[in-house]
């Protein structure tokens, strides 16, 4: 589901309150954050980690600190391609939530998987922040377990990640895809449970209704969380000084300016002066002045180096930058609008485009990590396209060669396809456009405050 999607579906199952939990990923949040304000939901951050389909356990992030520890404790084992260790690390902003048949219950019926899943975790042992989720379908268990004398230890753990059977199948032939396997022989334990689905509020309710504290308990973690991006106030994060301060910023600029008008216009007119103070005075007044000055940086850099580059999009339509030596376009000679790069109304910051040939892109990116404190390269999702989730799905199907080139290339007639052929086809179009995996954006740096 999208973050708008899964947020309208707990707007009609009457939630106040959603943390959003994906699988070993926390690129959702920001979307979801900024969207649950629209929908009137608190936004809550968390990760649900796992080997493979095999939950471990929940991490939920108290405040800001909290999520930047999940992140932290995500990367070092993504990384380094670690598997998630049954237990949890101590996280100290962080709310840790075990899935009930990873707790050791020497009174509770388990089958022999549920068994060799158990990592021995004693409920006695848990830290204070650390709890035991209970699903819907581990209720009955639960009754005859010991584990429900310690009731103070226990929250509700609706984990939602299907609407319908539709989602289901999806699901299951993603994994099958993911393991490189036929449908068929996908492993059970290789799948989610097809029951996990938001329930309203109110039959979860009344499914828990025997077990008034695991209700409560879940209400009073959730009203310890909060994350705040401080996306009601729309400031950009970029690093807000270039030097030690606002002053000293824009006593460089202006300086950097001055040396730029000797080089760009050696006999500059009233014009060129009118225009500059104008810019000037709104990228101060809007606070960008950093900006322009890193990205300066940057290029000076690569001027350093004998490095060819351009600067091109809507910043060409800036004395400054010209001035800066960022882009080579006279914007007064063209007659180009500062107001479409920059204006007062514009919160959002502007950006530059700058191009780098691809034998200098690598040390422009080594010089921006050495040279600046916060730098973090920009992640971007790799989706399934049509042509290429018809031939992963015919694989998974069991397809020959020939049929799946055949729809693929889409030589077809539809009467001539049997079942399993329009399978494919009908599953490709539900999941064009889904996320496939995680890669680095091509040419996004974010240089950041904190």
């Amino acid at each position: 589901m999208e973050p708008a999607e899964l947020l309208e579906l707990a707007v009609a199952n009457g939630y106040t309150t959603l943390a959003l939990t994906d699988i070993n990923c926390t690129a959702g949040v920001i979307e979801f954050a900024r969207l649950a304000i629209k929908h009137n939901i608190t936004p809550l951050a968390g990760v649900d980690f796992r080997n493979g389909a095999k939950q471990c356990y929940v991490g939920i992030a108290k405040n800001n600190e909290g999520f930047r520890e999940l992140n932290d404790h995500l990367s070092a084992h993504l990384h380094n391609d670690l598997p998630f260790e049954p237990r949890a690390p101590h996280f100290e902003h962080v709310l840790v939530i075990y899935p009930f048949s990873q707790i050791a219950s020497n009174k509770t019926t388990h089958t022999t998987a549920e068994k060799n899943e158990h990592a021995g975790l004693d409920i006695n042992q848990l830290l204070p922040h650390e709890h035991v989720g209970i699903a819907p379908r581990d209720i009955g268990r639960l009754r005859f377990s010991d584990i429900k004398n310690s009731e103070e230890k226990l929250v509700v753990l609706n984990t939602t990640t299907f609407r319908n059977k539709r989602d289901f199948n999806a699901h299951r032939l993603l994994r099958a895809i993911a393991n490189n396997t036929l449908l068929s022989k996908l492993a059970k334990t290789e799948e989610g449970h097809a029951e996990d689905k938001m329930l309203h509020t109110k039959e979860l309710a009344k499914l828990y209704e025997d077990f008034p504290l695991l209700w409560q308990n879940t209400l009073t973690l959730a009203q310890q969380c909060s994350i705040d991006f401080e996306l009601k106030t729309e400031v950009h994060k970029n690093q807000t000084r270039y030097t030690a301060t606002d002053e000293d910023d824009n006593a460089l600029l202006r300086q950097l300016c001055e040396e730029g008008l000797l080089y760009r216009y050696p006999n500059a007119d009233a014009a060129v002066r009118i225009r500059l103070e104008k810019e000037f005075e709104v990228i101060q007044k809007q606070k960008f002045v950093s900006y322009f000055l890193i990205n300066w940086d940057i290029v000076n850099y690569a001027r350093s180096k004998g490095y060819f580059y351009v600067g091109r999009g809507s910043g060409a339509n800036s004395i400054v930058a010209y001035l800066l030596r960022i882009t080579d376009v006279d914007p007064l000679e063209l007659d180009l609008y500062f107001e479409r790069f920059i204006n007062i109304f514009r919160q959002n910051p502007p950006d530059f485009d700058i191009d780098f040939s691809w034998k200098d892109r690598d040390d422009i990116t080594r010089y921006i990590f050495e040279r600046f404190k916060n730098v973090a390269l920009l992640g971007a999702f790799n989706t399934f396209q049509y042509s290429a989730v018809v031939r992963e799905l015919g694989k998974v199907f069991g397809l020959p060669k020939s049929d799946i080139d055949m729809l693929s290339d889409g030589k077809f007639q539809h009467d001539q396809l049997d079942t399993m052929h329009q399978l494919v086809l009908q599953y490709a179009g539900y999941l064009k456009d889904f996320p496939n995996y995680i890669t680095i954006h091509a040419c996004g740096i974010l240089i950041t405050e904190q």
